[in-house]
Order: structure tokens, then C-alpha cells, then sequence
């Protein structure tokens, strides 16, 4: 009736077996209170020179702890696992939301770009389709067709602008300069072929700032107003024409005014 098993190897009960065991033995031990006499000569009899009795559970004892410390590690190992896993994954997210960013930083750069480049190029369009008087400031002293003898044709072919000699004559539009030197009657002149394939002319200039084949911006100066040809005095003889030829004049006044030039 011994509590006991002998030494030896033997396959350890499961620990839910192990507890059970332990359980039952301590509640007979508190209801007899006979476990430890009855057991004695038992104990006795398989103690060892060593003087430890060697019933199995203390075995059992260290299986169970090793058990139960190998489970904790193993489950602090899957732990750091997931964590490690968590940890990885928040950081290649982070890393993607960082490309995300990067890449719509770069694209709205990229339009913003696009947009000054765009307004840019608006502006030099309309710089160079814009026109303005060919003296600054002045005003017609002599209209378009006005009756005369001093004009061969019998009336003015264009109209005058009032001009100090040495005043600055600018283009009144982009174009390429067609003709620039002497014009008979008209003196010193430039004939200008505009971007739209109309011509301007500017007569009885003092000098000439361009030469025939050169490109012109509106405002840029051609040259300085004078009394040169058949003048009366110091003023800017300004003609529009359909071509570059002599008679093909179109109202100036009306042709400035279509391009928005206040006159």
C-alpha cells in the first residue's frame, strides 16, 4: 500500500495527471495525516547511499518546471516574432507612405513647373502680339488723307506724329525690318513687314538704329524722328500699308486702334 513507484525510467503522466496525482496525495495526507508514517519504511528502504529518496517525484517535479520554462520561452520567442513581423511591416508602410509623398511632391513640382512655363510663354505671346504708338506719349498733328500740295498724290498717304528732333521712334509691333535707308520724299525711313503680314513706315527720321533683315519687338527703338525729305519741320510721318509698297496705305489710326492702341 506504499504511495510510491520504484525508481527508474518511466514515461512521466501528462501534467494535467501529474497535478491530479499531487492533489489527491495531499488531500489524503489532510485527512489521515498517515501518508508520511505509512510511507516511511518504504522511503527508508529505497533510500541510497546518498540518503535522498528517490520516488520519482522530484523527477517529475523538474520535468514539469523544465516543461513549463521551455513553454514561456517559446512563447516569448513567438512574441518577438510578431512583434519583429509588426515592426516590419509598420516600417515598409511607413516607407511607402514616404514614396507617396516624395512622388506627389515631385509631380506638383513638375506642374508648378509647367504652369510658370506656361503663363511665361503666354506673356511673351501676348508681349509680342501687343502694339503701342511709335512715340510715346504723342498725338496726330496731321490726319490720314488730309488735301495738300506738298504731297505728290495730292493727299496724306499716312499721318504725323508730333516729334521733337531726337526723339525716340519705337516699333509699334513685332516684325522684321524690309527696308531701312533713304526714301526720297519720305528721308530717312524704315519699312517694318508685321508678325501679321501687314507693313509700317517711319519717315523723316534724324537717324536709323536698324538694318533690313533684323527682328523687332514692340517698344524696341529704330530710330530718332527728325525733319529728313519733304518736311516742314521736326515730326514722325507713320503710314500702315496692305504691302511694302508705295500706295497701298490703309488708315493708320484705324489700324492702330484694331490692334488696341489708344490714338
Amino acid at each position: 500500500m506504499a504511495f510510491t513507484r520504484a525508481p527508474g525510467k518511466h514515461r512521466a503522466a501528462s501534467r494535467l495527471t501529474r497535478r491530479r496525482a499531487s492533489m489527491a496525495g495531499a488531500a489524503a495526507f489532510a485527512t489521515t495525516g498517515v501518508i508520511g508514517t505509512l510511507a516511511s519504511p518504504a522511503l527508508a528502504a529505497d533510500t541510497g547511499a546518498s540518503g535522498v529518496a528517490n520516488t520519482g517525484l522530484t523527477q517529475l517535479a523538474a520535468a514539469d518546471s523544465l516543461a513549463d520554462t521551455l513553454a514561456d520561452q517559446a512563447a516569448a520567442q513567438e512574441q518577438e516574432a510578431e512583434e519583429a513581423v509588426a515592426k516590419a511591416k509598420a516600417q515598409a508602410k511607413a516607407e511607402a507612405e514616404a514614396k507617396r509623398r516624395a512622388e506627389a511632391r515631385a509631380q506638383e513640382i513638375r506642374e508648378e513647373r509647367e504652369d510658370k512655363e506656361r503663363a511665361a510663354r503666354a506673356a511673351e505671346r501676348e508681349r509680342l502680339n501687343a502694339f503701342q504708338l511709335p512715340v510715346a506719349g504723342s498725338y496726330v498733328s496731321t490726319g490720314y488723307q488730309t488735301g495738300g500740295s506738298q504731297w505728290s498724290s495730292g493727299s496724306h498717304s499716312g499721318v504725323d506724329f508730333h516729334a521733337a528732333s531726337g526723339t525716340s521712334v519705337v516699333a509699334v509691333g513685332s516684325g522684321t525690318v524690309v527696308e531701312a535707308g533713304w526714301g526720297g520724299a519720305y528721308g530717312n525711313n524704315i519699312v517694318i513687314k508685321m508678325n501679321d503680314g501687314s507693313y509700317t513706315q517711319y519717315g523723316h527720321l534724324s537717324s536709323i538704329g536698324v538694318s533690313v533683315g533684323q527682328r523687332v519687338m514692340p517698344g524696341q527703338q529704330i530710330g530718332l524722328s527728325g525733319s529728313t525729305g519733304n518736311s516742314s519741320g521736326p515730326h514722325l510721318h507713320f503710314e500702315a500699308r496692305t504691302t511694302a509698297e508705295y500706295g497701298s496705305d490703309i488708315n493708320p489710326v484705324a489700324y492702330l486702334r484694331a490692334h488696341g492702341v489708344s490714338v
